[in-house]
């Protein structure tokens, strides 16, 4: 079943995710991924997709040149979950 994570939780998560911060106001994750240039953004944001629709969880995200800035939250049980940690690692797989 889909739930918001424990403080605990989100702690331990957040220290597996570098560059990852607490928005409180969402209960959820935000980052800025920086890239050489557009193409590469656009690259990055096109792999994390098709990630993101196999998982069913679509991330919030902002592009401008190279940088992508992304939001992750559940809307699902209204805060932060499992499905964003798991997008996130994802996500930094991508950007290696």
């Amino acid at each position: 079943m889909l739930r918001v994570l424990t403080e605990q939780e989100r702690a331990e998560a957040l220290a597996r995710l570098p560059g990852w911060t607490y928005e409180p106001t969402r209960d959820a994750i935000t980052k800025s991924f920086r890239f050489t240039d557009f193409v590469e953004a656009w690259g990055f944001m096109s792999r994390v997709a098709i990630l993101a629709e196999k998982a069913d969880h679509h991330p919030e995200w902002f592009n401008v040149y190279n940088r992508v800035d992304v939001l992750l939250t559940t809307h699902d049980c209204t805060g932060l979950s499992a499905r964003d940690v798991a997008l996130a690692q994802a996500m930094e797989a991508v950007a290696g």
